[in-house]
């Protein structure tokens, strides 16, 4: 257990090494970007589109194989995120962007994405290696962030990583600050149930989904995520049919972040009153911090910890992620 809870103890170092990159500028004519990523390399693209549609930029993630269909016209500029260098769907997304004619930049700590950017002469930044591509968000987010910065897309993001790095640092303080307080008691409300995290749209639900997977690969638990206001248009009926079976096994837990939709905040509350009797509503999180990123963060690091919490409770170690591994092992095989 100690071993990931290391890993997310870096989370303040990650965003200041970040801070501190020099990536030259990028010469591009695109005025917006698509950002190839999966997994815990993909939540950076996620954290970069919340990022710059609060800067009036348009950033898509992109998660799977090629391109979306509207690239060729659009002409993004692709920003490749991928740990290991070696993801098969990022991989082909870039060879179908570079096939494409459009400009691309990476952001990996080697492989063959590594090798791919230096032999086409593409901007790189090399992140420091890990063990676990969920447990560097802070180098691949900031990396990407800072490629987009480079690229005349966004504003200067150091100062937005150094107060993200604070503001976790303060909720981490060294393993007995407020934020493994809280996720200790927000785990054992989930003990025994599936998590089901509610976030507004934007940052919230960014910070949702993080929670979701986190939940995945380091509690080994199934977990599932929503957002204002979509969820109150539909999923918030499927609380209604078998209120004694949600509520003894499903746990709700509600992000809040300053500066939402004050009717995104009115809904949570409503949405909230209504599933009480339905549901285990094991708690809320609301987000510290002045700006986007820090609030961002200041709930992504309480997810991680929760999850992390959720493993030891359930007994399981939470770095190996053995099925993954499996599958990628048998797809390889139908290649030969």
């Amino acid at each position: 257990m100690s071993a990931m809870r290391d890993l997310i103890a870096t989370l303040p170092d990650q965003l200041r090494w970040a801070a501190g990159l020099d990536v030259a500028a990028i010469s591009t004519s695109a005025s917006e970007a698509l950002v190839a990523g999966m997994g815990g390399s993909g939540i950076a693209g996620a954290i970069a589109e919340a990022v710059a549609d609060e800067a009036g930029v348009r950033v898509t993630p992109h998660r799977s194989y090629g391109l979306p269909g509207w690239a060729a016209r659009s002409r993004p500029l692709l920003v490749a995120v991928s740990h290991s260098g070696n993801t098969e769907e990022t991989r082909d997304a870039v060879e179908s962007a570079a096939a494409a004619g459009l400009d691309v930049a990476a952001v990996t700590t080697g492989g063959w994405l590594a090798d791919r950017a230096e032999s086409a002469g593409w901007p790189l930044v090399a992140a420091p290696p890990g063990p676990q591509p969920r447990a560097a968000v802070g180098y691949l987010s900031g990396g990407v962030l800072r490629v987009l910065e480079a690229a005349g897309l966004l504003p200067d993001q150091a100062p937005a990583l150094r107060e993200a790095a604070d503001v976790v640092e303060r909720l981490l303080d060294g393993g007995s600050g407020p934020g493994p307080a809280l996720a200790g008691d927000l785990a054992e409300a989930l003990e025994g149930r599936v998590a089901v995290i509610y976030g507004g749209s934007g940052a919230g639900a960014v910070a949702a989904n993080r929670w979701k997977t986190q939940i995945n690969e380091n509690g080994k638990a199934p977990a599932y995520w929503s957002e204002f206001p979509e969820l109150d248009h539909n999923e918030i009926v499927g609380w209604t049919a078998f209120p004694d079976l949600s509520a003894e096994r499903m746990g709700v837990v509600f992000l809040h972040v300053p500066g939402e939709h004050p009717r995104i905040a009115l809904r949570a509350r409503i949405t909230m009153a209504l599933i009480e009797d339905r549901a285990g509503i094991a708690g809320e999180v609301h987000a510290q911090g002045e700006h986007l990123l820090a609030r961002l963060f200041s709930l992504i690091v309480v997810g991680d910890l929760v999850s992390v919490s959720i493993a030891q409770r359930a007994g399981v170690d939470p770095m190996p992620v053995d099925i993954i591994e499996d599958l990628k092992r048998r797809l390889a095989a139908e290649e030969t």
